[in-house]
């Protein structure tokens, strides 16, 4: 009797070339030390980039001075044109730059430039649901100053199903180029970032924008989550060296790296950079995955309270951190 294999296709053994990847390091982990990163720090988090293949990295915010107060915060917090040539001149790389445009935060059309005199590729507008009309007016303002866009719906673990059905519809309506899934608590499972990046994924469909993912750690999730997502078809995916960023981390760009099959990327200058930089920032700034972020995660909060346990007297008092969350106490 014949015996007949039937083989299963096995597609993560190949590479998917629109796929990109945005560092945002500096960005996201200056949420947990107000942006006071060193130079040299910076510097490293940008050579490691242009050495390793990546496509983007976010140096920090256009925070608006009137807003944030300079004096208590570094420089990643307003991403001077000054500031960001200090570290990377004129930019004469593959990599490009990328800023964070908060809505309500941002003095967008005094201090994002016109593209022709800017050292910046790439205005990543954040929003929340209820600030969706300023956000389509900084989406429009940075196209017409000749940027890439992309909107980053914040905490969409909060957003109602038609009223995201309606902010996609929005979205797609403008000038940007890509629209993120921000699991901003770290609150999704797999099967809630498969049916979202179906969703995002259909709202584009024929208009040549893109879907992204920005995934946080909260319950040990954001590789996974992201991986998810790109065999859906996300091809814009955001990542931290060593998983930095704020509370529980994001999804470890080490780890991603390491999935992809592109020859383009080099996970050796990040591992290097995690080796010299990264790693001793420890000495003063927690980050990743602990017991507090989890119990946030679970009730679908921000994390803010968890973060401000882990710098208490009380770091470690767990169960009185879950009553507390969970409405008991």
């Amino acid at each position: 009797m014949e015996h007949i294999v039937t083989m299963n296709r096995a597609p993560w053994i190949n590479y998917r070339p629109e796929i990109k990847v945005l560092d945002c390091t500096i960005r996201d982990g200056g949420l947990m030390n107000n942006h006071l990163f060193d130079d040299s720090v910076v510097k490293s988090v940008y050579q490691a980039c242009v050495a390793a293949g990546i496509d983007y990295m976010e140096f920090g915010y256009k925070g608006d001075k009137k807003i944030f107060a300079p004096n208590k915060y570094g420089s990643w917090k307003f991403c001077t044109e000054d500031d960001i040539r200090r570290i990377v001149g004129e930019n004469k790389t593959p990599l490009k730059i990328s800023i964070m445009a908060d809505a309500e935060k941002t003095n967008y059309h005094e201090d994002i430039l016109p593209r022709e005199q800017s050292v910046i590729d790439l205005i990543r507008v954040a929003t929340y649901i209820h600030q969706i009309p300023l956000a389509v007016d900084m989406i429009k303002d940075a196209h017409n100053k000749g940027y890439e866009t992309t909107v980053n719906l914040m905490a969409a673990s909060l957003v109602h199903e038609n009223e995201l059905e309606e902010a996609l519809e929005i979205f797609v309506g403008t000038p940007v180029d890509t629209i993120v899934l921000v699991d901003s608590f770290g609150t999704f499972y797999s099967e809630q970032i498969r049916n979202l990046s179906l969703r995002y994924l259909k709202a584009v469909e024929g208009t040549g924008k893109q879907v992204g993912i920005h995934t946080h750690n909260n319950q040990q999730l954001a590789y996974s989550n992201t991986i998810e997502a790109i065999i859906h078809g996300v091809n814009m995916l955001d990542a931290t060296m060593n998983g930095i960023g704020r509370g529980a981390g994001n999804c470890p760009m080490e780890l991603l790296l390491s999935f992809l099959r592109n020859p383009k990327f080099n996970i050796r200058p990040v591992l290097q950079c995690i080796q010299d930089y990264i790693i001793p920032l420890r000495d003063k700034i927690e980050w990743g995955y602990q017991i507090p972020y989890m119990i946030t995660a679970h009730f679908n909060q921000h994390p803010r309270a968890a973060i401000e346990l882990r710098e208490s007297d009380h770091r470690d008092e767990y169960v009185s951190f879950y009553d507390r969350c969970s409405g008991v106490d």
